[in-house]
């Protein structure tokens, strides 16, 4: 039995991760846009004692895209619905996704640092950077190169970490009888000035509950582990094979030292999509009836945005077309480098591959009973592949309740997922140590 116990987060995405989970005969119109319906899954994980709700995020609507008509293309602004999450749960970590391309620091880490305090230390901040001329658009720029986008990430994350540091623990004094409600001498301007940004401080909340919000990041190019490695406590990746999975998880933790970080500080959890059945057949014939309902445009314009290359032209039933390098492609590098991997080790169609990943878009996909889901978690977390996972219903709600009710007692039985909550914060619960303020005079001094 494994001493240490896996992490899980609930990945968000509502009606469900398949691209047409809202033609599945138990989706409702109704419940993409309906609070209650969004509560009852927030607290569906909760009673499953995941580590995390996650929010994934886009910037734009995809409108311009072929099949936009055929998929749902809505969904929440992150602070909106994990604020309205944090008031109906008690325990579960809140993500969610922010770029760095289209804000400014100051605005996100006073918004992270507000739901941290709402939630009473449960938020997390999933650093991504923005891609794609629509995006551009929406904010009246231009598209900005792959370098550029996380070089300004770079900074962004570490002015936000300035910016929650600007209250030392203790700042509020709340003194009544001296008239004194702060001490100035803690709270501090950061007067950042770098190449991207440039912020003065300090923020006008306190501290975090946690100090920081836990960050998270999810890519996983080049420039992506590089900032992962030096800045990240969470990492989500999109892996098929236990050999390349470990790679990474070997690759990326072996990085870390050179920022004076432990291997520990990071947990790196890959993103599984579990169709589960209380036998083979019945979790084959779920695939299955999710496979018949995928239109023939919807499919292929999901797999044209995974590789950020228009494939509506081309036979579905032919092979791919000759697709640029990977070093002309200006969005997201690993998907396009993954899913393209998938079609030539598997000698996909256009058509084979979309419905390959018309559910978990490059990730895992796992089938089987409750005994072979949690087989194959516990392989890949026992041999060093995985911290935990980010697991992604393929349909609402019965996705995520076949998870809890059959496959999270199976890794209960197992020793190697919790059974209740061990702390009252995200960061407690992941097993990461609070931040020291580093303008606190213990941590100026240690300098």
């Amino acid at each position: 039995m494994s001493k240490k116990e896996l992490k899980l987060g609930a990945f968000f995405m509502l009606p469900g991760h398949h691209v047409v989970a809202w033609r599945h005969p138990e989706a409702k119109a109704e419940h993409v846009l309906d609070f209650d319906f969004i509560k009852e899954q927030a607290m569906t994980a909760e009673r499953g004692k995941f580590d995390m709700v996650f929010l994934a995020d886009v910037l734009n609507a995809g409108a311009t895209t072929s099949g936009f008509d055929q998929q749902c293309s809505v969904s929440f602004e992150p602070f909106t619905f994990l604020s309205s999450l944090a008031a109906v749960t008690k325990n579960i970590g809140l993500v969610g996704t922010v770029s760095t391309t289209y804000t400014e620091p100051f605005n996100v880490a006073r918004q992270f640092a507000s739901l941290d305090h709402l939630s009473k230390g449960r938020a997390g901040w999933n650093v991504v950077t923005s891609t794609g001329e629509e995006t551009a658009h929406n904010f009246g720029q231009k598209e900005t190169k792959h370098a550029e986008r996380y070089e300004r990430a770079e900074e962004f994350v570490d002015v936000a970490k300035k910016l929650w540091d600007s209250w030392e623990d203790d700042a509020i004094c709340f003194n009544k009888e001296t008239g004194q409600f702060a001490d100035a001498s803690k709270v501090h301007t950061i007067n950042y000035e770098g190449k991207w940004l440039s912020v003065g401080g300090p923020l006008n909340i306190a501290r975090p509950v946690q100090g920081h919000p836990v960050v998270v990041q999810a890519g996983s190019s080049e420039a992506g582990k590089e900032l992962a490695a030096e800045t990240a406590e969470v990492v989500f990746a999109a892996w098929q094979t236990l050999e390349d999975a470990q790679k990474f998880y070997r690759d990326l933790k072996g990085r870390m030292a050179k920022y004076g970080r432990n291997p520990d500080e990071l947990k790196i959890m890959p993103g599984v999509y579990p169709i589960v059945g209380r036998t083979e057949e019945e979790a084959q014939l779920k695939r299955q009836q999710l496979l018949d309902l995928i239109p023939e445009a919807a499919g292929v314009a999901r797999l044209s945005a995974q590789l950020g290359f228009d494939l509506s032209g081309y036979p579905v039933d032919g092979p791919l077309p000759e697709l640029p390098n990977i070093e002309e492609v200006n969005g997201f590098k690993s998907r396009f480098q993954l899913v393209k991997e998938i079609a030539d080790r598997e000698n996909l169609t256009i058509r084979q591959l979309y419905q390959r990943i018309a559910g978990a878009r490059g990730h895992r996909e796992i089938i089987g009973t409750p005994e072979q889901i949690a087989d194959q978690l516990q392989e890949w977390f026992e041999n060093e592949a995985a911290d935990g996972f980010n697991i992604m219903p393929p349909v609402f709600p019965t996705g995520l309740n076949d998870f809890v009710d059959l496959v999270i007692p199976e890794l209960q039985k197992r020793g190697i997922f919790r059974t209740e909550y061990t702390g009252s914060t995200l960061r407690e619960n992941l097993g990461l140590a609070r931040p020291v303020n580093q303008f606190s005079k213990e941590s100026v001094e240690s300098k």
